[in-house]
């Protein structure tokens, strides 16, 4: 009598990972969610700092893990998250691709199809943001470009779920697109003599590294899962080499056009543009918001009604009744009663609702002051970010930021830093070179405040007259210029070429800024607010302790001599180390009761701005840039803030203004 098989020593094979791939901003992440639908674990690539999110397709077959690369326009990467995907594609080589692309944008697109073809990955091609190529005339036969690159092609607009149902069902047709390239004689040739030197597991996609490699990617040829050694390296270099006297130009440029060639003929049977009516005005306001001089009244425009959202009514209106009517009518009186019904103890009743108590101080500046300002901003924040208008924007400053060694593409981390400058450090990947993101990183900690000090920032300059504003604005922006002007001298290295993709303008989704709104202010809840905790308890223990006063009297020569501020304005200073944020609300607190004029909080606010990161941006300076530069730049940005404020204060004085 036979026996049936043992099912459970014979564990089924896990399913094969799939690969999110696609250009930056094409909506890689919205369909990474929608078929995640899960928790998802976010960690650093190996040997990197470029974090990578990975999930469960709940909604594919066999519930593979996905994995959300960066976003890139080439293999042959130009910043490291480039460097990453082009790495995760290398070592998850049995993982299905599932490429997403701007449907408007279709030769991009298939530029990045025609590589992922020579390298024999398995793909679906996701023709995303439908909805907006239809808008502008744009109109891509699906069906014929699935049949001719005999690989899945499904027409979506991710962020109304229209079209994603699709892929979990056409999932198992994943086949490497049927897109081949006419290169030259002496480069195929060149190409198979190197392919050969590679290891046998690459299959058919030894071609294309050999590619890769010919293109000059040196750092591929360095990698050990490739197995060259430095004589076979030597090759390569001389095969590219002899390319370039034969060509008159670079390998690379040779490989570019012949794969343009073969895009642009398969674009001329499937992608068709007709003249969009209703995308005339639209076309004409984004042309206006890029251009050099009436840009700047369309930013001036942007930054005013920025100023009454969240500085007037955020910082005013939505302040004034938490701080007032929520907390100081019905919070803080009431744990005041209760405290001191319930707790016999002198001191832990003063933990609590004390001049530096919990609920009193931490709980009434994180909730009832900043929550107000740091929901508006996000709310503002998105509707910039939906609408299209930042890479307008970066296109309009690339010149100024060509004088700090930088270009507009640069503007995007520095106005993401308006929101978090933690998380616009992270993002200062996307810069090409060293050089850029040190530069970047430097000024991002020097003077460009998150959305929670800005809110405070932009509340306080509302109680003064419009004069400190601009004084303000120019103190900063004329040391950020000035410090980045200077660096891009001092440090080493070169800058890049400008190369940014522009969205068309839209109309901001209600939904999604919800969305981002709900998410950030969880962020803030879980990560700002017991940072404000931490710095009340350690100005309770210093003034518990007796050294709070020593404190102040040790910083009088600074801050009450040179920069003409009262002496409790040094405790705002020193919780500033821990959140800039936390500091200015300090000084808004100052403000409210009197004890700041007109020009004493100008230097206030110059100097908190100026000031160091708060420590979450101290730890990702270190992360990304490493410990030794992260000091350096805290060790410059410290002296220098106090000093920009002495000489403000002095030159207020002098003039006699008032404000």
């Amino acid at each position: 009598m036979s026996q049936a098989p043992n099912l459970a020593a014979t564990p089924a094979r896990a399913p094969a990972p799939v690969l999110l791939v696609g250009n930056p901003n094409v909506g890689k992440s919205v369909i990474f969610g929608a078929l995640t639908r899960t928790y998802v674990t976010v960690s650093n690539y190996p040997g990197t700092t470029v974090e990578i999110t990975r999930g469960r397709g709940r909604l594919l077959p066999g519930t593979p893990e996905i994995i959300d690369t960066p976003g890139t326009n080439s293999l042959v990467p130009r910043s490291e998250d480039e460097r990453v995907t082009r790495d995760i594609l290398l070592a998850e080589r049995d993982a299905v691709v599932l490429q997403v692309g701007d449907t408007k944008n279709l030769r991009r697109v298939l530029y990045l199809t025609v590589q992922l073809a020579e390298l024999g990955r398995r793909q679906l091609l996701v023709l995303n943001l439908q909805d907006e190529a239809r808008e502008l005339g744009v109109r891509v036969e699906a069906a014929e470009l699935e049949r001719r690159l005999a690989a899945p092609v499904i027409p979506a607009t991710a962020t109304r779920q229209d079209g994603l149902d699709a892929i979990p069902r056409r999932l198992r047709e994943a086949a490497p697109a049927r897109l081949s390239c006419s290169y030259p004689a002496a480069l195929e040739r060149a190409a198979l003599e190197v392919a050969a030197l590679l290891p046998d597991d690459l299959g058919e996609g030894r071609r294309g590294v050999a590619l890769m490699l010919l293109a000059g990617d040196r750092a591929l040829a360095a990698q050990a899962e490739l197995a060259l050694s430095d004589g076979e390296r030597e090759l390569v270099e001389r095969r590219r080499s002899e390319l370039e006297r034969a060509f008159g130009t670079s390998a690379a440029t040779v490989i570019s056009r012949a794969r343009h060639r073969a895009v642009t003929e398969l674009l001329r049977a499937v992608f068709h543009v007709q003249r969009a009516r209703s995308g005339a005005l639209r076309d004409r306001l984004g042309a206006l918001a890029m251009h050099p001089v009436w840009g700047v009244p369309v930013l001036a425009l942007v930054l005013f009604l920025a100023y009454e959202f969240v500085g007037v009514f955020g910082a005013g209106t939505l302040v004034r009744v938490v701080e007032d009517g929520v907390f100081g009518k019905l919070i803080n009186p009431a744990a005041s009663a209760v405290v001191r019904a319930l707790v016999p103890w002198a001191w832990v009743r003063e933990l609590f609702v004390g001049p530096y108590g919990v609920v009193t101080m931490a709980l009434t500046y994180a909730i009832a002051i900043v929550l107000p300002v740091v929901g508006t901003f996000f709310i503002f924040f998105g509707v910039l970010e939906d609408s299209g208008y930042l890479p307008r924007l970066a296109v309009m400053v690339n010149r100024a930021f060509r004088a700090m060694g930088l270009n507009g593409k640069a503007v995007l981390p520095m106005v993401l830093g308006l929101g978090c400058d933690t998380m616009a450090t992270l993002t200062t990947r996307i810069l090409p070179t060293r050089k850029e993101r040190v530069l970047v990183t430097l000024l991002l900690a020097l003077g460009v405040p998150c959305s929670a000090q800005l809110g405070v920032i932009l509340a306080m300059l509302g109680s003064m007259a419009p004069a400190g504003t601009f004084i303000w604005g120019g103190v900063v922006a004329l040391t950020l210029f000035g410090v980045g002007w200077a660096a891009a001298r001092l440090i080493p290295g070169r800058g890049s070429d400008f190369l940014l993709e522009v969205p068309p303008l839209r109309v901001p989704s209600i939904g999604n800024i919800l969305v981002k709104t709900a998410a950030r202010t969880e962020w803030y809840l879980k990560e700002a607010v017991p940072l404000f905790v931490l710095g009340t308890l350690l100005l309770f223990t210093l003034d518990l302790t007796g050294a709070l006063p020593r404190l102040e009297e040790f910083s009088r020569p600074l801050v009450v001599g040179a920069l003409g501020l009262p002496p409790k304005a040094a405790d705002a200073f020193l919780i500033g180390f821990l959140r800039r944020d936390y500091g200015a609300a300090g000084f808004f607190m100052l403000r409210q009761h009197g004890q700041l004029d007109g020009v004493q909080s100008l230097v206030a606010l110059s100097v908190i701005t100026l000031f160091v990161p708060c420590i979450a941006n101290f730890f990702v300076m270190v992360k990304e840039r490493g410990a030794r530069t992260a000091l350096a730049m805290v060790a410059f940005i410290v002296p220098f803030a106090f000093a920009v404020g002495a000489a403000l204060n002095w030159g207020l004085r002098a003039l006699g203004v008032h404000l």
